[in-house]
């Protein structure tokens, strides 16, 4: 078992393209921490930072108490699940988990015992004989997975394990690999650029941007205090909605103002939002804190418009426009509203973000 932590790491490939920026990062001892982000945005070199397919350009980086920057990929125990399932497609699954073992001169017995146990925490016991092109994707996955827990290293790295299957298989995949860890409790670093495996698999989250990390905690606290608009904006589906709106006051009273709607600042919001009185900042508001009303018999109320609306089962999706600004709503399967009728809103005061128009940092929480 083993900590791994940047310090100050930077990462500049040639033409001066810097990946990682001044990355500072610890991982705890038998955590499972996800790197999210969208692509370029350096997760996936960090991870093979971690593994020592990719060269530091400044800082340090460590597993456990060893600096690990001159360390040869074989000797760091680390074991890495491609998104590739990268199989030798000549050898059985046995042999394909094996071979690792066999390399490193591991007993023949204690081969055969951690191959065994191995597939049968992951269900594949049946199919150690069959070569991979006898094996479904979700199956050859498992068989990758093998391959990375019967080296029992001190880190597991897993560069977007999922994104080669079906959406069924990615669900059902994401739950073995929780499992997995809950078993094994070995440090994991997953890689993803999908939110949704990260709030669902991570204890931490670190959500990266341009090589910077943006924010790293818990899935409960990203999503309900993002620290900027990127990370607000990235956790969570359907995302948050902004809106562009001026800081105005009667007495006491604090408002957003949009063209379409105006809210109320609570008391306890009034001295941070205040001090930006008579400038425009940016409100957030995520799809299931709007209530959306069909029957308002105030008709001026109703000054906004639905778009589409997509039901799905257990919840219905509304795409809606104020003052043409487009924002999403999520609402019970029994609403009735109907594209082009207009609507009037309300958003639950209590989680509403407010962030800072230039900086694009938070300004209060909800």
């Amino acid at each position: 078992m083993a900590e791994v932590a940047f310090e100050n790491v930077t990462k500049v490939y040639s033409g001066n393209v810097r990946a990682i920026e001044n990355l500072n990062l610890n991982i705890k001892d038998k955590e499972f921490i996800v790197l999210v982000g969208p692509s370029g945005c350096g997760k996936t070199t960090a991870l093979r930072m971690i593994a020592g397919l990719e060269e530091i350009t400044e800082g340090n980086l460590y597993i456990g108490e060893r600096r690990v920057n001159d360390v040869a990929p074989k000797d760091r125990d680390i074991a890495m699940v491609f998104q590739s399932y990268a199989l030798y497609p000549h050898m059985s699954v046995y042999d394909n988990m094996a071979f690792g073992l066999k390399l490193r001169k591991v007993p023949k017995s204690e081969i055969d015992r951690r191959v065994k146990e191995a597939a049968q925490m992951l269900g594949i016991p049946q199919l150690l004989d069959r070569k991979p092109k006898a094996l479904s994707g979700g199956q050859r996955q498992r068989v990758a997975l093998g391959r990375a827990i019967v080296r029992e290293p001190a880190v597991y790295l897993m560069d977007e394990p999922l994104s080669n299957l079906d959406a069924k298989l990615r669900v059902q995949t994401r739950t073995e690999i929780s499992k997995l860890h809950q078993r094994v409790q070995t440090t994991t670093v997953y890689v993803t650029h999908d939110q949704t495996e990260a709030m669902t698999m991570g204890d931490r989250i670190a959500v990266m941007r341009e090589g910077v990390l943006q924010q790293l905690d818990t899935p409960e606290v990203l999503y309900d205090r993002p620290v900027n608009t990127f990370v607000a904006g990235f956790i969570g589906s359907p995302a948050m909605n902004f809106f562009d709106v001026r800081v105005d006051s009667e007495g006491e009273s604090v408002y957003l103002t949009h063209d379409a709607f105006r809210v109320e600042v609570p008391a306890r919001m009034r001295q941070d939002v205040g001090r930006y009185k008579g400038q425009e900042v940016i409100l957030g508001i995520r799809p299931e804190n709007i209530d959306v009303m069909t029957d308002v018999e105030d008709r001026q109320a109703a000054n906004i418009r639905v778009d589409v609306v997509e039901p799905l089962g257990n919840e219905i999706i509304l795409y809606l426009l104020a003052a043409d600004h487009p924002f999403v709503a999520r609402v019970s399967p029994d609403h009735r509203a109907a594209p082009g009728q207009q609507v009037a809103v309300s958003f639950d005061l209590d989680k509403i973000h407010v962030f800072d128009k230039q900086t694009e940092q938070t300004i209060l929480n909800a």
